[in-house]
């Protein structure tokens, strides 16, 4: 039996998907029927379901409004895994978590005088209140739990409300929009993180995984291709981050540079990552 939390989520929803596909039995829940950030809760589900590994896909994800609130994301996103964390290493069970790019500082690492991806023995430096709690999430689960797999993602889409959605959304009543082109990062499908959850799972290959389609692009990029495989003609203006800024204040920084490379999953011969252009096609092609 695996257990996913947030299961309305993108990822849960994918989750439920690609457990089904491979006849695998499970149990889903989100708030309020579990509230991760109470060990009581957790503990109860965990005793009634007895599961033998949990998927964790439930967190504050508010970029913005945890900037003012980041009590409230540190008990979802550090708390919550920590609880998790806990009663998985009472129960000898094992746990996926899932963590972002935003634990980074958005300022690309070099090599040989150009910007290289992230690879996860990259020193951390969030700057966000959002990337904040999710590294302290990461830091509790490993302490309190040995059978841990930690797969940080980065621009996820699925089923649910997303860029793609939103772009597709947008142009059905204008001709011409404007998107950010100076963030660099690598478009994921929760198909092809899903598939490689479940391709670690039971196998015992604990550790911290870089988690995101092959290849990389800028917002701008992103919607120009969403468009062109969509047939919608559609003008992509590119704007700067500083623009964007000036046009909606009080959002949080976003990471300039948000580009993993998938090193651990590779070494571990589970990288099932895509190209980020044909997980699109396939993604629009369905919806």
């Amino acid at each position: 039996m695996i257990l996913i939390i947030g299961s309305n989520g993108q990822l849960g929803r994918q989750m439920q998907k690609a457990l089904t596909a491979r006849g695998l039995e499970y149990a889903a829940y989100d708030y309020p029927e579990i509230d991760i950030t109470q060990p009581d809760s957790v503990r109860e589900l965990m005793e009634a379901v007895k599961p033998r590994a949990v998927v964790n896909c439930a967190a504050y994800t508010q970029v913005d409004r945890a900037e003012t609130d980041e009590e409230t994301a540190y008990r979802v996103n550090a708390l919550g895994p920590k609880n998790l964390a806990q009663v998985c290493a009472d129960a000898g069970d094992e746990l996926v978590h899932v963590s972002t790019d935003y634990v980074f500082s958005g300022e690309p690492p070099m090599r040989d005088g150009r910007p290289r991806p992230y690879v996860e023995t990259d020193p951390c430096g969030p700057m966000t209140a959002y990337g904040r709690t999710k590294l302290a999430g990461e830091q509790l689960a490993q302490q309190h739990c040995d059978r841990l797999y930690i797969l940080r993602t980065a621009w996820l889409y699925g089923d649910e409300h997303n860029f793609v959605r939103t772009m597709l959304r947008l142009a059905e009543t204008r001709d011409e929009i404007s998107v950010v082109s100076d963030q660099i990062g690598s478009p994921t499908s929760t198909v092809d993180l899903a598939e490689t959850i479940c391709a670690l799972l039971g196998t015992g290959a604990y550790g911290l995984y870089h988690a995101t389609c092959e290849g990389y692009c800028s917002w701008h990029d992103f919607a120009v291709k969403i468009f062109a495989l969509s047939g919608k003609n559609v003008r992509v203006l590119p704007i700067t981050t500083e623009e964007y800024s000036r046009n909606y204040p009080g959002v949080a920084p976003r990471p300039k540079w948000s580009v993993l490379e998938n090193a651990a999953l590779k070494t571990a011969g589970k990288n099932l990552f895509r190209s980020w252009e044909d997980a699109l096609y396939e993604y629009l092609r369905d919806i």
